[in-house]
């Protein structure tokens, strides 16, 4: 008996667990801290959760203790055994992994090994030759994985077992025949468009036809779990096949797409978007379980729905009460919907918005229970050779960034495909946490069927053509084995065949469905061609009470003394006056509203709980405890609607991307993204350009997403001054001839007042339809006592106001009119008194798109004895709202416009302080000597 067994057994159970613990964690990692979030009650959208504890038990430390070198040498299997696994369809592993080699472990030939619980399934005694044997099968086979840098013990315990045991299943006879079915439908279709649609780019699935496998079981397994909902995302690869294949999308409707019609119906005020980004929604019924699965419409940009998905997926969870949202101690994200995420072997590798994404996958309020995530990795992207699409050995190796498994298998192998469907599912349910699978396959023709993959990688290629189908291949197998016949294989790609012939008739003949405006989204309407005032004022008396529970903290809760004295006396003093509410206050009185209505809130950002520029403070923290506390979710016991405060990571794309996500899934939530300073919205701009301007355009896909870009120059530099407005403006799809109505691509703001942002939040949810919503937010005037609003503002009857007139001068002695754009205007006040100008007006546009020409227009009938017109900036000549505004006042108010405002620039604003001096000075010469 060694002395370590000895030792071992000379201590308690709880020692020996620690003990083992310490010494195990050299081979297999060591657990995480547990995190905590600084809430040990939870607040709403977040519910902590104890680990649960986990000990091996003393015979299992005995045996590894007693045959501890035989130990490490599987240990060294389950840890490297991945880098000698025949993954590659295209090419054996020759690959030598010294790890591997018994001498290490000082291993003898001529002794015989009892491994009795040290590898699932076997308890007989070996020699060291079969022990070998036994691991290259369940290590080196077409399945390997990577799992030892989980976070837990009981993780790399867990999937060590299951992977032992799952890769030596064997599927049954029927499970063979519907798989072999799956992949020889899979193949017919992609022949049949091949056929009928020859100049078609259609990006097939040729090469990869064993994902069928993964889908199907995937879908299988988690309906079996008691799953409702599966959130997918997906780029072009196979996309078709899958559609058709798998989501039971009429074939019909994708021919009608490839003929160049529309996949909507006629008449509806949208683009459309290209073959491969279709969509649908559909209910699976899988083993006797139902399943809907949504996929999610997605642009070119690859990789860019991933986080889209996630916020989507996240929505749903909320709607369905699981999760962090329920009151069930037990319930777990994941419960009841999954997100399913496709990628591409290049882009997942060099796209940055995966770093991002995987690094929500555990933080609060944006943690969904781990998304399962497929690789369709064909080893080439576009035209460039995998290894160099890449610094590291697989394309799945992001994975590790968050400790997260990565199976990989061979695309060749269908069987084996499953059985990392089975291993990937199970593992997902179990920890809800993110998981990998990298199918390693080929791609069939080049980066599409246009496309010639020859010149680049002859190699590669010459490789491919020599080789038969996957589906073929294994549909052969079956014959061999006497399993199906040459017929039948025959008679089932005749038959799909047939059946897609049928739907190519139907071409001519068939009328799409418009599904946007249903379900959730039931009640809502497309947005009207005209303008319209929406009432969105509040009782007064509400408005205080509202106002004084958006402060109220509960008896024993330690706020700071300096929040107490300038945040909460000084909201209470204000509301009980009437008169002077900051920013803050009224985005308070817009929120407890909206939330008292019934409607749910969600506000996300970095540090947004406290806001930027410390302005917010909706979520309040104990000076003692450090525990949250967000009053304006405890205004009363029968309160309906939350707010969720979410303080995200330092992330743009992902998380405004997210957040579009919750938005498209929840009408009645008011999804709010706030930058810590506009110009860092520009980390997003595939996001914006993509789904939030466009999605509707594109997909009728409506959403309300508010993004609030703080916005002015105050002399900050280049990176703290501008949200670039002018590009939101190029962006929309305002008229430049002709009124605009509610039905642009989105409104753009620039609000002056408290009181006209508390009437947009409130706009933003009464109205029965949704459009983003981009407001150019306050800095400087979150705190600027003429930039304040009176409960009056807010009372019924009051509403947003497009432009607001000038009340301080006599409209008969006015001889100059200067239009201008938000905080800007504070600073041309102060010039105009400072100068004793008596006959100038000075015009706000709060609202930018839809351009508000009615309203100027009738501005302007004030104003008899204007004879010259300014338009004042603070931005560059290049940049701010001039290029969009200069054009519609001529064409639609037949005003022409004087320019006062910086010169043009290559940068958003200059970095020292004399200068940015002289260019204020600059502008108000300009502006009032014009």
């Amino acid at each position: 008996m060694s002395l370590l067994v000895r030792y071992m057994r000379l201590l308690g159970p709880h020692t020996r667990q620690q003990v083992f613990r310490n010494t195990y964690s050299v081979c297999l990692g060591s657990s995480l801290p547990h995190r905590c979030y600084r809430s040990l009650k939870g607040v709403y959208g977040y519910k902590p959760q104890e680990p649960s504890p986990f000990l091996l038990s003393d015979d299992v430390i005995q045996r590894r203790a007693e045959e501890s070198n035989i130990f490490r040498f599987i240990c060294a299997y389950r840890e490297f055994g991945h880098l000698k696994a025949d993954i590659n369809p295209l090419q054996p592993n020759e690959r030598l992994v010294p790890e591997l080699e018994p001498r290490l472990y000082n291993l003898s030939v001529d002794k015989t090994y009892n491994i009795k619980g040290l590898i699932a399934g076997c308890d007989e005694s070996c020699t060291l030759e079969q022990l070998q044997s036994i691991l290259q099968d369940k290590y080196c086979g077409h399945i390997g994985a990577e799992f030892s840098y989980l976070p837990t013990l009981e993780e790399r315990e867990w999937f060590a077992t299951a992977f032992e045991t799952i890769v030596g299943e064997v599927l049954t006879t029927q499970e063979r025949i519907r798989l072999a079915g799956d992949l020889l439908r899979s193949q017919a279709f992609d022949n049949f468009l091949a056929t009928k649609f020859q100049s078609v780019k259609r990006y097939g699935g040729e090469g990869a036809e064993s994902i069928v496998g993964y889908f199907k079981e995937t879908f299988k397994r988690l309906a079996q779990d008691g799953v409702e909902h599966a959130v997918m995302a997906l780029a072009h690869r196979g996309r078709l096949n899958l559609l058709s294949g798998v989501l039971q999308y009429p074939p019909v409707v994708m021919f009608q797409k490839m003929k160049g019609l529309p996949e909507f119906p006629p008449g509806m005020h949208f683009t459309g978007d290209v073959l491969s980004h279709l969509v649908v929604s559909v209910d699976l019924e899988m083993a006797e379980h139902s399943l809907h699965v949504t996929m999610l419409p997605n642009p070119s940009h690859l990789e860019a729905v991933n986080p889209v998905a996630c916020g989507k997926t996240r929505a749903r969870q909320k709607s369905l009460g699981e999760g962090c949202y329920s009151s069930d101690v037990s319930a777990r994200a994941g419960d009841k919907v999954v997100c399913i995420q496709v990628h591409g072997d290049a882009a997942l590798a060099g796209q940055g918005v995966m770093q991002e994404t995987l690094a929500l996958s555990n933080a609060p309020h944006f943690a969904i229970g781990g998304a399962l995530h497929v690789s369709i990795n064909n080893q080439i992207g576009y035209t460039t050779p995998g290894e160099r699409t890449r610094s590291s050995d697989y394309c799945t190796d992001i994975a590790k960034m968050c400790s997260m498994p990565v199976i990989h298998v061979n695309g060749g192998n269908p069987e084996a495909v499953v059985k990392a469907a089975h291993l990937a599912v199970q593992y997902q349910r179990k920890f809800r946490r993110d998981v990998f699978v990298d199918l390693v396959c080929w791609r069939r023709w080049g980066h599409n069927e246009l496309d010639n993959p020859w010149f680049t990688n002859p190699l590669m290629y010459s490789n491919i053509d020599s080789r038969r189908s996957v589906p073929d291949t294994y549909a052969d197998s079956l014959v061999t084995e006497g399993i199906l016949t040459q017929e039948e294989v025959v008679k089932t790609t005749s038959d799909h065949m047939a059946f897609l012939a049928e739907q190519f008739k139907l071409v001519d003949s068939h009328v799409p469905k418009a599904t946007q405006l249903e379900k959730q989204w039931s009640g809502l309407v497309h947005a009207p061609g005209a303008i319209e005032v929406w009432d969105t004022g509040v009782d007064i008396a509400s408005l205080k009470y509202l106002g004084a529970k958006s402060v109220y903290v509960p008896e024993g809760f330690n706020v700071s003394k300096q929040l107490k004295r300038s945040h909460i006396d000084t909201r209470l003093q204000k509301l009980t006056e009437g008169r002077c509410l900051d920013w803050a206050t009224c985005e308070a009185l817009a929120m407890a509203s909206v939330l008292h209505q019934g409607f749910n809130i969600r506000l996300s950002g970095q540090d947004v709980g406290r806001g930027t520029f410390s302005q917010r403070h909706c979520m309040l923290v104990d000076q003692a405890t450090d525990e949250m506390y967000i009053p304006l979710n405890h205004m009363s016991e029968e309160q309906a609607g939350h707010i969720e405060v979410a303080n995200s990571i330092l992330s743009e794309e992902a998380v405004l991307g997210f957040e579009y996500g919750m938005s498209v899934e929840s009408p009645n939530t008011l999804c709010i993204w706030e930058a810590q300073f506009g110009d860092f919205y520009n980390g997003a701009q595939i996001m914006i350009d993509t789904f939030v301007s466009s999605g509707e355009r594109k997909w009728l896909t409506q959403s309300g997403l508010v993004m609030v870009l703080p916005h002015g120059y105050d002399g900050a530099g280049p990176e703290h001054s501008s949200c670039h407005i002018e590009r939101f403006l190029q962006n929309c799809d305002s008229s430049e001839t002709s009124p605009d109505g509610e039905d642009v691509n989105w409104i753009i703001v620039n609000p002056t007042t408290p009181a006209q942002y508390f009437h947009l939040l409130r706009r933003q949810m009464l109205r029965n339809y949704r459009k983003p919503l981009i407001i150019a937010g306050p800095k400087m005037i979150l705190r600027l006592p003429a930039a304040s609003s009176d409960l009056e503002d807010m009372a019924p009857g009051t509403h947003f106001h497009p432009i607001i007139g000038d009340k301080n001068v006599n409209p008969d002695s006015v001889k100059k009119i200067i239009f201008v754009s938000g905080k800007h205007y504070y600073a041309l006040v102060s010039e105009r008194e400072a100068r004793g100008i008596t006959d100038t007006a000075i015009i706000r546009l709060e609202c930018l798109c839809p351009f508000p020409t009615n309203d100027i227009n009738n501005e302007l009938l004030k104003y008899k004895k204007a004879k010259t017109f300014v338009w004042s900036q603070e931005e560059h000549r290049n940049m701010g709202a001039w290029v969009f505004v200069h054009s519609r006042f001529e064409n639609l108010c037949s005003t022409k416009l004087q320019y006062a405002g910086r010169e043009v620039l290559g940068t958003t604003a200059v970095g020292i302080g004399e200068l940015h001096k002289q260019e204020v000075q600059h502008v108000m010469h300009q502006t009032f000597t014009c």
